[in-house]
């Protein structure tokens, strides 16, 4: 998910972890510990917006734990809970030719190869055996339906246009 501020969501602060401020993070990154690489995260709750300094973050579990800079004991930690963590966009590893981010594919206008508009990416979810696009109609599409499309390169996804914010899907559009 983009953010304002060109930054990239990239998890969630869950819960508190233990009394001397370090918080639970639950990682949309893969590896999830790859949101541990950023030395500063952007925390956003509603309309408030923070900049925080990550001083400590690991694995623990199956979870990630963190301790930020300012937040010395568990009341504190208790307070940045459901703040969404992102970093800046720029920041991000570029990816092969073909690789995309997610926050990249959503809002991409969705149209079957015979060119007709289904609607565009809410989003997407993982499945497990594949990700699979959440495309929710909009102006000009061809009904009201929401469709999960799954996100199967050559099979079903053939092409991802991010200049044209388009993407071409071999799907029949009665499903």
């Amino acid at each position: 998910m983009t953010e304002s501020f060109d930054t990239t969501v990239m998890g969630k602060i869950t819960s508190v972890y233990g009394v001397k401020g370090w918080v639970k993070v639950f990682s949309y990154t893969r590896p999830k510990d790859n949101i541990c690489k950023y030395g500063a995260w952007t925390i956003q709750k509603g309309k408030t917006v923070k900049q925080v300094k990550v001083l400590n973050c690991k694995t623990h579990g199956n979870g990630i734990v963190a301790q930020l800079e300012g937040c010395n004991d568990r009341e504190q930690a208790k307070n940045l809970a459901e703040y969404l963590v992102s970093v800046p966009t720029a920041e991000l590893p570029n990816l092969p030719d073909g690789d995309f981010y997610w926050h990249q594919l959503e809002g991409l206008l969705v149209r079957t190869v015979e060119g007709s508009l289904l609607g565009k990416v809410s989003h997407l979810i993982e499945t497990g055996s594949n990700d699979v696009f959440v495309v929710k109609p909009c102006d000009g599409s061809i009904d009201g339906k929401e469709r999960l499309i799954p996100y199967l390169l050559d099979q079903v996804v053939k092409t991802i246009d991010l200049d044209d914010q388009s993407v071409s899907v071999d799907w029949d559009p009665e499903f």
